[in-house]
Protein backbone atom coordinates (compact mmCIF):
# COMPACT_ATOMS: atom_id res chain seq x y z
CA UNK A 1 0.00 0.00 0.00
CA UNK A 2 1.85 3.11 -1.19
CA UNK A 3 1.29 6.80 -0.76
CA UNK A 4 0.27 8.89 -3.75
CA UNK A 5 0.42 12.60 -4.51
CA UNK A 6 -2.13 12.45 -7.31
CA UNK A 7 -4.63 15.33 -7.31
CA UNK A 8 -3.81 16.65 -3.87
CA UNK A 9 -5.17 20.18 -4.27
CA UNK A 10 -7.01 21.16 -1.07
CA UNK A 11 -10.69 21.93 -1.05
CA UNK A 12 -10.15 25.65 -0.52
CA UNK A 13 -8.36 27.82 -3.05
CA UNK A 14 -7.25 30.06 -0.19
CA UNK A 15 -4.22 27.85 0.42
CA UNK A 16 -1.42 26.82 -1.90
CA UNK A 17 -1.63 23.29 -3.24
CA UNK A 18 0.47 20.61 -1.52
CA UNK A 19 2.42 20.16 -4.73
CA UNK A 20 3.34 23.86 -4.80
CA UNK A 21 4.39 23.68 -1.14
CA UNK A 22 6.46 20.57 -1.81
CA UNK A 23 8.28 22.36 -4.62
CA UNK A 24 8.90 25.36 -2.36
CA UNK A 25 10.34 23.05 0.31
CA UNK A 26 12.63 21.47 -2.33
CA UNK A 27 13.89 24.93 -3.32
CA UNK A 28 14.45 25.96 0.28
CA UNK A 29 16.37 22.78 1.06
CA UNK A 30 18.60 23.49 -1.93
CA UNK A 31 19.18 27.05 -0.71
CA UNK A 32 19.96 26.00 2.84
CA UNK A 33 22.42 23.40 1.57
CA UNK A 34 23.93 25.59 -1.16
CA UNK A 35 27.35 25.63 0.54
CA UNK A 36 27.25 21.85 0.78
CA UNK A 37 26.39 21.54 -2.90
CA UNK A 38 29.42 23.64 -3.81
CA UNK A 39 31.74 21.35 -1.84
CA UNK A 40 33.13 18.19 -3.37
CA UNK A 41 34.17 16.23 -0.30
CA UNK A 42 32.44 12.86 0.24
CA UNK A 43 30.45 13.98 3.30
CA UNK A 44 28.95 16.95 1.44
CA UNK A 45 28.16 14.73 -1.54
CA UNK A 46 26.47 12.20 0.75
CA UNK A 47 24.36 14.94 2.35
CA UNK A 48 23.20 16.20 -1.04
CA UNK A 49 22.55 12.67 -2.31
CA UNK A 50 20.35 11.94 0.68
CA UNK A 51 18.47 15.23 1.16
CA UNK A 52 18.13 16.67 -2.33
CA UNK A 53 16.83 13.62 -4.18
CA UNK A 54 13.08 13.87 -4.89
CA UNK A 55 10.94 12.84 -1.95
CA UNK A 56 7.39 13.09 -0.66
CA UNK A 57 8.35 15.73 1.97
CA UNK A 58 5.30 14.77 3.99
CA UNK A 59 6.49 16.20 7.31
CA UNK A 60 7.30 19.71 6.02
CA UNK A 61 4.14 19.63 3.93
CA UNK A 62 2.02 18.92 6.99
CA UNK A 63 3.83 21.61 8.96
CA UNK A 64 3.29 24.30 6.33
CA UNK A 65 -0.31 23.31 5.61
CA UNK A 66 -1.21 23.18 9.32
CA UNK A 67 0.29 26.60 10.03
CA UNK A 68 -1.11 28.30 6.94
CA UNK A 69 -4.61 27.09 7.69
CA UNK A 70 -4.23 28.79 11.07
CA UNK A 71 -3.47 32.05 9.25
CA UNK A 72 0.33 31.93 9.56
CA UNK A 73 2.19 32.54 6.29
CA UNK A 74 5.64 33.58 7.49
CA UNK A 75 8.56 32.43 5.28
CA UNK A 76 10.10 30.79 8.35
CA UNK A 77 7.67 27.90 7.89
CA UNK A 78 9.76 26.56 5.02
CA UNK A 79 12.92 26.71 7.13
CA UNK A 80 11.18 24.84 9.95
CA UNK A 81 9.90 22.25 7.50
CA UNK A 82 13.37 21.91 6.01
CA UNK A 83 14.89 21.36 9.46
CA UNK A 84 12.43 18.54 10.15
CA UNK A 85 13.19 17.03 6.73
CA UNK A 86 16.94 17.09 7.47
CA UNK A 87 16.34 15.23 10.73
CA UNK A 88 14.09 12.73 8.96
CA UNK A 89 16.74 12.13 6.30
CA UNK A 90 19.42 11.65 8.95
CA UNK A 91 17.22 9.02 10.61
CA UNK A 92 16.85 7.16 7.29
CA UNK A 93 20.61 7.07 6.76
CA UNK A 94 21.03 5.62 10.26
CA UNK A 95 18.20 3.15 9.79
CA UNK A 96 19.84 1.77 6.63
CA UNK A 97 23.33 1.18 8.11
CA UNK A 98 24.70 -2.38 8.25
CA UNK A 99 24.58 -2.30 12.07
CA UNK A 100 20.88 -1.35 11.87
CA UNK A 101 18.68 -2.69 9.02
CA UNK A 102 21.54 -3.25 6.55
CA UNK A 103 19.46 -1.91 3.67
CA UNK A 104 20.76 -1.64 0.13
CA UNK A 105 18.11 0.60 -1.47
CA UNK A 106 16.31 3.80 -0.44
CA UNK A 107 14.08 5.93 -2.69
CA UNK A 108 15.07 3.79 -5.65
CA UNK A 109 18.81 4.45 -5.19
CA UNK A 110 21.64 2.70 -3.35
CA UNK A 111 21.67 3.64 0.32
CA UNK A 112 24.17 6.27 1.43
CA UNK A 113 26.56 3.82 3.08
CA UNK A 114 26.55 1.72 -0.10
CA UNK A 115 27.45 4.80 -2.15
CA UNK A 116 29.96 6.48 0.16
CA UNK A 117 30.90 4.06 2.94
CA UNK A 118 29.73 3.67 6.53
CA UNK A 119 32.14 6.28 7.89
CA UNK A 120 30.87 8.97 5.52
CA UNK A 121 27.25 7.99 6.17
CA UNK A 122 27.65 8.41 9.93
CA UNK A 123 29.39 11.75 9.52
CA UNK A 124 26.60 12.90 7.18
CA UNK A 125 24.06 12.06 9.91
CA UNK A 126 25.92 14.18 12.46
CA UNK A 127 26.22 17.05 9.98
CA UNK A 128 22.51 16.93 9.08
CA UNK A 129 21.37 16.94 12.71
CA UNK A 130 23.67 19.86 13.42
CA UNK A 131 22.50 21.75 10.34
CA UNK A 132 18.85 21.23 11.23
CA UNK A 133 19.27 22.84 14.65
CA UNK A 134 21.37 25.60 13.09
CA UNK A 135 18.60 26.41 10.62
CA UNK A 136 16.17 27.03 13.49
CA UNK A 137 18.75 28.96 15.50
CA UNK A 138 19.38 31.27 12.53
CA UNK A 139 15.70 32.25 12.10
CA UNK A 140 16.21 35.86 13.19
CA UNK A 141 12.69 36.76 12.03
CA UNK A 142 11.32 34.73 14.97
CA UNK A 143 11.71 35.81 18.62
CA UNK A 144 14.69 34.26 20.41
CA UNK A 145 12.37 32.65 22.96
CA UNK A 146 10.44 30.85 20.23
CA UNK A 147 13.65 29.61 18.63
CA UNK A 148 14.90 28.27 21.96
CA UNK A 149 11.67 26.34 22.52
CA UNK A 150 11.77 24.92 18.99
CA UNK A 151 15.39 23.76 19.32
CA UNK A 152 14.49 22.06 22.60
CA UNK A 153 11.51 20.33 20.97
CA UNK A 154 13.61 19.06 18.06
CA UNK A 155 16.35 17.85 20.42
CA UNK A 156 13.82 15.83 22.44
CA UNK A 157 12.34 14.35 19.27
CA UNK A 158 15.75 13.02 18.25
CA UNK A 159 16.92 11.87 21.69
CA UNK A 160 16.54 8.92 24.02
CA UNK A 161 12.78 9.38 24.36
CA UNK A 162 12.28 9.87 20.61
CA UNK A 163 13.95 8.58 17.45
CA UNK A 164 16.91 7.05 19.29
CA UNK A 165 14.63 5.06 21.57
CA UNK A 166 12.48 3.91 18.67
CA UNK A 167 15.49 2.78 16.68
CA UNK A 168 16.88 0.86 19.66
CA UNK A 169 13.55 -0.85 20.29
CA UNK A 170 13.20 -1.72 16.62
CA UNK A 171 16.63 -3.37 16.66
CA UNK A 172 16.64 -5.11 20.02
CA UNK A 173 12.99 -5.78 20.85
CA UNK A 174 11.48 -6.56 17.45
CA UNK A 175 12.96 -10.07 17.37
CA UNK A 176 11.22 -10.98 20.66
CA UNK A 177 7.57 -11.87 21.31
CA UNK A 178 5.77 -8.55 21.74
CA UNK A 179 2.28 -7.30 22.42
CA UNK A 180 0.35 -5.01 20.10
CA UNK A 181 0.70 -2.22 22.67
CA UNK A 182 4.49 -2.66 22.77
CA UNK A 183 4.77 -2.43 18.98
CA UNK A 184 2.62 0.69 18.92
CA UNK A 185 4.90 2.34 21.50
CA UNK A 186 7.88 1.61 19.24
CA UNK A 187 5.95 2.99 16.25
CA UNK A 188 5.32 6.17 18.22
CA UNK A 189 9.02 6.62 19.03
CA UNK A 190 10.29 5.58 15.61
CA UNK A 191 7.75 7.35 13.40
CA UNK A 192 5.25 9.41 15.37
CA UNK A 193 7.69 11.77 17.06
CA UNK A 194 8.65 13.66 13.89
CA UNK A 195 4.98 14.20 13.02
CA UNK A 196 4.42 15.29 16.62
CA UNK A 197 7.32 17.75 16.69
CA UNK A 198 6.16 19.20 13.36
CA UNK A 199 2.85 20.08 15.02
CA UNK A 200 4.65 21.37 18.12
CA UNK A 201 6.58 23.78 15.91
CA UNK A 202 3.29 24.87 14.34
CA UNK A 203 1.88 25.54 17.81
CA UNK A 204 4.87 27.70 18.77
CA UNK A 205 4.97 29.76 15.58
CA UNK A 206 1.19 30.34 15.50
CA UNK A 207 0.67 30.87 19.24
CA UNK A 208 -2.42 28.65 19.48
CA UNK A 209 -3.76 27.73 22.91
CA UNK A 210 -2.99 24.59 24.89
CA UNK A 211 -6.17 22.77 23.89
CA UNK A 212 -5.49 23.26 20.18
CA UNK A 213 -1.83 22.29 20.69
CA UNK A 214 -2.88 19.03 22.37
CA UNK A 215 -5.31 18.27 19.55
CA UNK A 216 -2.58 18.78 16.95
CA UNK A 217 -0.19 16.55 18.88
CA UNK A 218 -2.80 13.79 19.17
CA UNK A 219 -3.53 14.16 15.48
CA UNK A 220 0.19 13.76 14.73
CA UNK A 221 0.62 10.66 16.88
CA UNK A 222 -2.40 8.95 15.33
CA UNK A 223 -1.07 9.90 11.90
CA UNK A 224 2.34 8.49 12.83
CA UNK A 225 0.76 5.15 13.71
CA UNK A 226 -1.16 5.15 10.43
CA UNK A 227 1.98 6.00 8.48
CA UNK A 228 3.95 3.17 10.06
CA UNK A 229 1.11 0.69 9.48
CA UNK A 230 0.98 1.77 5.84
CA UNK A 231 4.75 1.28 5.59
CA UNK A 232 4.50 -2.19 7.15
CA UNK A 233 1.79 -3.19 4.69
CA UNK A 234 4.07 -2.17 1.82
CA UNK A 235 7.09 -4.13 3.08
CA UNK A 236 6.89 -6.63 0.20
CA UNK A 237 6.14 -4.02 -2.48
CA UNK A 238 9.09 -3.58 -4.85
CA UNK A 239 7.64 -0.29 -6.18
CA UNK A 240 8.42 1.52 -2.90
CA UNK A 241 12.04 2.08 -3.92
CA UNK A 242 13.60 0.21 -1.00
CA UNK A 243 14.49 -3.33 0.01
CA UNK A 244 11.53 -5.70 0.15
CA UNK A 245 10.70 -8.02 3.06
CA UNK A 246 12.92 -6.09 5.48
CA UNK A 247 10.44 -6.77 8.27
CA UNK A 248 9.71 -10.44 7.72
CA UNK A 249 11.51 -11.48 10.93
CA UNK A 250 10.33 -8.52 13.03
CA UNK A 251 7.37 -8.28 15.38
CA UNK A 252 5.46 -5.78 13.25
CA UNK A 253 1.69 -5.56 13.56
CA UNK A 254 1.35 -7.13 10.10
CA UNK A 255 3.25 -10.18 11.32
CA UNK A 256 1.34 -10.23 14.61
CA UNK A 257 -2.19 -9.58 13.36
CA UNK A 258 -2.23 -10.08 9.59
CA UNK A 259 -2.77 -7.58 6.80
CA UNK A 260 -6.56 -7.43 7.06
CA UNK A 261 -6.56 -6.46 10.73
CA UNK A 262 -3.79 -3.95 10.15
CA UNK A 263 -5.84 -2.28 7.42
CA UNK A 264 -8.68 -1.97 9.92
CA UNK A 265 -6.31 -0.44 12.47
CA UNK A 266 -4.92 1.88 9.81
CA UNK A 267 -8.38 3.21 9.03
CA UNK A 268 -9.10 3.54 12.75
CA UNK A 269 -5.96 5.63 13.28
CA UNK A 270 -6.78 7.84 10.30
CA UNK A 271 -10.29 8.43 11.63
CA UNK A 272 -8.83 9.34 15.02
CA UNK A 273 -6.37 11.72 13.36
CA UNK A 274 -9.24 13.38 11.49
CA UNK A 275 -11.26 13.80 14.70
CA UNK A 276 -8.41 15.70 16.32
CA UNK A 277 -8.00 17.85 13.20
CA UNK A 278 -11.69 18.71 13.29
CA UNK A 279 -11.31 19.99 16.85
CA UNK A 280 -8.88 22.63 15.55
CA UNK A 281 -10.02 23.38 11.98
CA UNK A 282 -13.63 22.25 11.74
CA UNK A 283 -15.12 19.53 9.58
CA UNK A 284 -13.80 20.40 6.12
CA UNK A 285 -10.25 21.59 6.47
CA UNK A 286 -7.69 21.70 3.70
CA UNK A 287 -5.37 19.56 5.82
CA UNK A 288 -8.05 16.90 6.27
CA UNK A 289 -8.68 16.86 2.53
CA UNK A 290 -4.97 16.43 1.91
CA UNK A 291 -4.77 13.43 4.25
CA UNK A 292 -7.83 11.73 2.79
CA UNK A 293 -6.20 11.74 -0.64
CA UNK A 294 -2.82 10.76 0.75
CA UNK A 295 -4.28 7.79 2.65
CA UNK A 296 -7.43 6.61 0.88
CA UNK A 297 -9.50 4.61 3.38
CA UNK A 298 -9.75 0.98 2.30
Amino acid sequence: MGLSFTSLAPESGEFDSPDAIRQAVERRLGKLLSDTQESHDPVSQAICSSVLVPGKRIRPLLLVLAARELGCRVPALFDLGSAVEMIHTASLILDDLPCMDNASMRRGRPTIHRQYGEDVAMLAVVALLSRALGVVSDLSALPAGQRAVMISQLSRAVGTQGLVKGQYEDLHEAQKPRSVADVMVTNRHKTGVLFQVSMQLVAVVTGIDRAATESLERFALALGQAYQLCDDLGDGDATQGKDIDQDQDKATLVNLLGAQEVRRLLNEQLEEADRHLSAVYGERSALSGFLKKLFPLS
